[in-house]
């Protein structure tokens, strides 16, 4: 059977918190995942949704980092940026166990990233409109996204996939999506850029904090 060309969708947020953090993984060639975790489908495009960090108290490296990651994603000819926004604000939430006579409340900063899951449904069901691929593939674990794949299933009669970055498939995606793929450690590992990369501007290295 010819490979379907397939446009890949991935949540960058979903894809940190659920599969990178915590690992040595995060210098991830996008591209290299897809096709290892999709070896029977044509990659025509990845679409990579995210937006830009902010510093924080204990870490004002942390956007820096990113940018350098974004510029080696920049490096592969058939991967997009979309960037929506992150934001952060002060929230007063309550004390699990506040002491009698004692403020019952703390001020946290909470951080919030906003318009990656609108973008991708857009996106994806544009392309869809569009025949830029014959399957979608969206590596997410958002429910959120449940209604666009109906749509380009059931109306389009389209292929949509699943790549799950956590250790169990949301029951509303897995139940609405043609298939659903988990992304193993072993192919993390084995989709890592080289540590050195060079782009039109000169060359730069994998950040160090990440070796």
């Amino acid at each position: 059977m010819r490979p379907k060309k397939t446009t890949v969708y991935i949540d960058g947020f979903n894809l940190y918190y659920g599969s990178l953090k915590g690992t040595n993984f995060k210098w991830i060639d996008l591209n290299k995942l897809c096709c290892l975790t999709l070896p029977s489908n044509q990659i025509n495009k990845i679409k990579y949704f995210s937006a830009r960090v902010k510093s924080r108290i204990d870490d004002h490296d942390l956007p820096n980092r990113q940018q350098i990651y974004l510029r080696a994603i920049k490096t592969l000819p058939n991967v997009e940026i979309i960037l929506g926004h992150f934001l952060s604000h002060v929230i007063s939430l309550p004390l699990a166990n506040p002491q009698d006579g004692k403020n019952k409340f703390v001020d946290v900063i909470k951080f919030e990233e906003k318009g990656s899951d609108v973008n991708i449904a857009t996106h994806l069901v544009n392309d869809g409109h569009k025949n830029e691929y014959e399957a979608a593939v969206l590596l997410t674990n958002d429910s959120d996204l449940k209604e666009p794949i109906k749509i380009i299933r059931n109306e389009l009669k389209l292929t949509v996939g699943i790549l799950c970055p956590q250790k169990r498939p949301n029951r509303e995606l897995a139940l609405n999506a043609s298939f659903v793929k988990m992304i193993r450690k072993g192919v993390l590992e084995k989709s890592q850029f080289p540590d050195t990369l060079q782009d039109k501007t000169g060359e730069f290295h994998k950040p160090k904090v990440w070796q």
